[in-house]
């Protein structure tokens, strides 16, 4: 029986017999409607536009529907013309309303397309109850229209009531707003939920406003990335998590997410690098943007770069010395430099260093920052703590976040989970107990989460092990032996440049394997696929986002332009809705006005993942099971209440 507290409480919203029938009836009902259409994008790295795109158009799923309704009634140029209009409603109809030169027409314009937008609407909402209908309308037009989606006047009693309302609509300019609001409706309608499979963060210029516009969006989870995590760290007290994406940042000509987006003060850390270095080449900003940069300001953000980069190799040091468990020892670069020579011995192999600049190190003991290093750092850190947009972005994705999720039957996780060569699962030892698959994952989540909860305690382990899961072997967002940022500024051999990838990466390509995990995450072997991102597949080169015989599917495909030239696209994301799932590839996306000029969606290739024998139903999905549980309870308050 339920506790008897837990059934008080039901009781107080269900205060009659009539009321429980009536919602067991209605989840009943529920139950046996199809699967809403889940969005799957993964690795944004801040290309908010190329994400707004996607987004809107549901990646086509938005034109699959008004094909479905308008083929053969309107010719191709008309359907491209529509479909933009729902994707950009604001912009498209300035467009479309400076080529009428008669009020007539355009009157006329307005009443066909407000009839276009209620059909679309009526079929995108399908699968849905009215009320889930009614929680997705604009609430200003909420009730007009409903009013015009269920006009079923068989004996046109209502025929001059209809007419009326949209002769009002129009009589009194709220044909725009109204448009507006069905364009808006059409694209919640098409996507009930939406999964990022990590890296919001870094390398392009606007991670704050994919952050804002998921904030916003009425259902979404997140599987943290690396880029994530660093994030996430540096705002629970990680002073190299903070100083990594500073460096990243400057790296890639995006201080402005820093200063501007997030309001963190950079002058003193400016001052340290105009005081201690100088031009250097390989620490010059990477041309992601198409805005020039000046002689000076590129100077300036190449001494940044080489000042915060000091920094981080210093503050590495003390967390590999007091951590054992990381195995990390052979990471101490700067203790193994030979500062007269300017050489540095890896495995044994002595390599000339080049684009030097230590002039903070000090030889005997270079893992100490200087005095004036150590403020920069405690008032870049103070500063990030204190950011109140950035303290609301963390917040949410630690809310909606996680290092996996099982949903639906499947496994959805940004980077890997640790194996051994021979397939086992890869253990690490953390404060004396051994972890290995799904347990070591939510240790690393428990620690990410502890820190995150005690930004005051900046040197504990929980913090460090979020440094960990950014660069630790043992990391399921990493998933290589080390990072070699150091041997990539320094050190021109490409050999050193290497990092080994987990055993991981090629065992995915087997079914075998891919079941294995699934089973580890107590998912169903037949069922259930490993939905992946972080390492982009490189179509140029052939490779299969679709791997193990469908079990394996990765969806990083290069939404970041850094990687479009290496992948050949610019991203894939993934549909799952009651008849299966479909990959969708991406061309580059230019801008938002070419998409309204030329009407191009910039999609190239569906392609079947699966097709369901049946239609997938609400029961079947995590929805069902909650919905199910509230059943029995409602039976059991319906059996201990109202039927003595």
């Amino acid at each position: 029986m339920l506790d008897e507290k837990y059934l008080n409480l039901l009781a107080e919203k269900y205060d009659c017999e009539e009321k429980v029938a009536t919602e067991i009836i209605n989840l009943e009902a529920i139950l046996d409607l199809p699967k809403g259409t889940e969005h799957f994008v993964s690795d944004l790295h801040g290309e908010y536009q190329a994400f707004q795109h996607v987004l809107r158009n549901g990646s086509g799923n938005v034109k699959v529907k008004i094909r479905d309704l308008f083929e053969g009634e309107m010719p191709e140029e008309e359907l491209n013309e529509f479909a933009t209009l729902v994707y950009y409603p604001e912009e498209k109809l300035q467009l479309i309303k400076s080529e009428f030169t008669s009020k007539t027409k355009l009157r006329e314009w307005y009443v066909e397309t407000i009839e276009r937008l209620l059909k679309l609407v009526a079929y995108a909402s399908s699968k849905y109850t009215r009320s889930k209908l009614r929680k997705a309308l604009p609430n200003q037009f909420s009730y007009i229209i409903e009013e015009l989606l269920y006009k079923t006047d068989e004996f046109t009693n209502k025929k001059e009531y209809y007419e009326k309302m949209v002769e009002q609509i129009i009589a009194l300019n709220q044909t725009d707003k109204l448009i507006i609001g069905l364009a808006y409706t059409t694209q919640r309608l098409v996507v009930d939920h939406l999964h990022v499979v990590g890296d919001i963060y870094d390398r392009g210029p606007d991670p704050h406003k994919i952050v804002d516009t998921l904030i916003d969006y009425h259902s979404v989870d997140v599987q943290w990335g690396n880029h994530d995590a660093l994030w996430l760290g540096a705002y629970a007290g990680s002073k190299v998590c903070l100083a990594n994406i500073v460096r990243i940042c400057a790296r890639y000509n995006n201080l402005d997410i820093i200063e501007d987006a997030y309001g963190i003060n950079l002058r003193p850390l400016v001052n340290l690098a105009e005081k201690y270095y100088e031009d250097n080449p390989v620490f010059r900003p990477k041309r992601i943007s198409d805005e020039p940069l000046t002689d000076q300001e590129q100077l300036q953000i190449t001494k940044i770069h080489q000042a915060i980069s000091i920094i981080q190799f210093k503050l590495e040091s003390p967390i590999i010395k007091r951590r054992a468990c990381f195995d990390m020892e052979d990471r101490l670069l700067l203790e193994k430099v030979d500062y007269t020579n300017e050489e540095v011995t890896l495995n044994g192999v002595t390599y000339k260093l080049e684009n030097t600049c230590f002039a903070t190190v000090n030889p005997e003991r270079p893992e100490e920052l200087l005095e004036e290093e150590a403020q920069v750092m405690d008032k870049l850190l103070f500063s990030i703590q204190h950011s109140e947009k950035l303290a609301r972005h963390m917040n949410f994705l630690m809310k909606k976040g996680s290092l996996y999720t099982r949903y639906n039957g499947n496994l959805l996780i940004h980077g890997c989970i640790p194996l051994e060569e021979n397939g086992d699962m890869k253990e690490m030892e953390i404060e004396g107990k051994t972890y290995a698959g799904r347990e070591l994952l939510d240790v690393f989540e428990h620690y990410l989460r502890y820190a995150f909860a005690h930004p005051e305690e900046t040197d504990d382990f929980a913090t460090d092990m979020v440094w960990y899961l950014w660069t630790g072997e043992n990391s399921s967002l990493f998933g290589k032996r080390e990072m070699t940022t150091f041997e990539r500024y320094f050190i021109k051999e490409k050999e050193t440049h290497k990092e080994r990838k987990n055993p991981y990466y090629h065992l995915r390509e087997d079914e075998g394997m891919c079941r294995k995990m699934l089973a580890e995450f107590d998912l169903n072997p037949d069922y259930g696929r490993i939905i992946n991102g972080h390492t982009p597949v490189k179509e140029i080169d052939g490779e299969n986002p679709i791997k193990a015989n469908g079990k394996m599917i990765v969806i990083d495909g290069g939404f970041s332009k850094a990687y479009q030239s290496t992948t050949g696209i610019a991203g894939y994301t993934l549909l799952y809705n009651s008849f299966g799932m479909q990959l969708v590839a991406h061309q580059h996306f230019s801008s938002k006005k070419e998409v309204l000029s030329n009407e191009t969606d910039v999609l190239s290739v569906k392609r079947l993942v699966d097709e369901e024998l049946e239609r997938k139903k609400v029961r079947e999905t995590n929805i069902g099971e909650k919905l199910l549980e509230e059943i029995a309870d409602l039976r059991n308050l319906r059996k201990h209440r109202y039927m003595k």
